[in-house]
């Protein structure tokens, strides 16, 4: 089945997703937002309970997407658990009036492998295919990217945290991964089109768990450093953006503006530097931004004046909000996924710097428009919609 998003100007889909509150449904939802498509219709854990409810919330949308699954507990939990996710979706399917015009199905490259998790996920997909012939089974390797939960969301999320609390990897076993990259992965999931930064072929970097630990390590040694990959390398600029996520959330000092040494402020703003560069100036009160990024490194350089630097990561309510005076000049790495703002809190004007690390001109551009305060989801009425996860 030809999964490919509407091309602009076309209506997007009427859309239905569980596991929506994820580490994958989070990406999913992220990139559908920069795709333009309507919030998704949500089946979440307590309606996946009664088929009726199911079949009330899936009945008549373009796509469902099956996300939701259980992958650690028990052995026996896991594997029942996946197994009557798929019973209940397939029951609601079974009910619906005008079924769903595609089902997609998040399956694992472990189905069928013997273990209970991987045993349970092939028989998720007998289960529902024997309701939907059409299925579309899309089997994901191991997925890493921007705010895995270390406990919950493998290996490299795992050494991304111990890193940014200051511990070092520790292998115990060593093995050889297929890591694919989350965002990839969702727009596989969503049939997206091959004009952004992401890849639904959804290729992996294959090495092993020693050698993630240690090219980890390198990038965390970078990153304190001021230093970036080549840009050239997207595996490697993804690694590093994975764990400018954790050290972003995990170390507070990090998340404060950093002064620049004059070699560094130099190398920011020569013209013959790597990268790319754009100057504003702010006047008193003026902002700029209301973007955010799914993969460009981005480094934001207040030369001189008081500025505020207002921060929300996509799907989330909370804002972040930094001060900076520009004595001496200062420079924020901005995490992907967080859309940003950067205000003239002076009396006087103030010259930023945004420095990006890929010269490459992407289309669409990898800056995708989101406001940095969201409405009150009470007083608006919006059900609180607009929060992802």
């Amino acid at each position: 089945m030809d999964l490919r998003t509407t091309e602009a100007g076309t209506t997007p889909p009427r859309w239905a997703l569980t596991g929506a509150g994820g580490f994958l449904g989070w990406h999913v939802r992220v990139l559908a937002l920069a795709l333009g498509w309507p919030e998704p219709i949500l089946v979440g854990r307590s309606e996946l309970t009664d088929p009726e409810v199911v079949a009330s919330r899936i009945d008549g949308v373009d796509r469902l997407l099956h996300l939701a699954g259980v992958n650690l507990g028990e052995p026996a939990a896991v594997a029942a658990g996946n197994r009557e996710l798929a019973e209940v979706i397939a029951d609601g399917l079974s009910r619906c009036s005008t079924p769903p015009g595609s089902v997609i199905f998040a399956n694992s490259v472990l189905a069928g492998n013997g273990t209970p998790y991987g045993d349970s996920k092939a028989r998720a997909e007998e289960t529902l295919r024997a309701v939907r012939p059409d299925l579309v089974d899309i089997r994901l390797s191991n997925l890493y990217g921007e705010h895995g939960h270390p406990l919950r969301n493998g290996v490299t999320a795992i050494f991304c945290g111990l890193l940014a609390d200051g511990r070092q990897p520790t292998v115990h076993e060593d093995r050889e991964l297929d890591l694919v990259h989350v965002t990839d992965a969702a727009a596989r999931l969503l049939g997206a089109p091959q004009a952004g930064p992401w890849d639904a072929a959804m290729p992996s970097l294959r090495l092993g768990v020693r050698a993630l630990a240690e090219r980890l390590t390198r990038y965390a040694t970078m990153e304190a450093g001021g230093d970036v990959p080549d840009p050239a390398d997207r595996h490697a600029v993804r690694l590093f953006n994975t764990y400018r996520s954790h050290s972003f959330t995990r170390r507070p000092p990090n998340r404060l503006p950093r002064p620049l040494r004059p070699a560094q402020l130099a190398a920011l703003t020569s013209e013959g530097a790597p990268g790319a560069r754009v100057r504003y100036v702010l006047r008193p009160g003026e902002s700029w931004g209301g973007q955010f990024h799914l993969a460009a490194v981005r480094r934001l350089v207040v030369t001189r004046g008081s500025a505020e630097i207002a921060l929300r990561r996509v799907g989330h309510h909370e804002v972040l909000r930094l001060t900076v005076d520009g004595t001496p000049a200062a420079v924020l790495d901005l995490p992907t996924m967080w859309t940003y703002r950067v205000t003239n809190r002076g009396s006087r004007e103030s010259p930023c710097i945004v420095w990006q690390n890929d010269v490459s001109d992407p289309v669409p551009p990898d800056a995708w428009h989101h406001p940095v305060e969201l409405p009150d989801p009470v007083r608006s009425g919006n059900g609180g919609l607009a929060v992802l996860a």
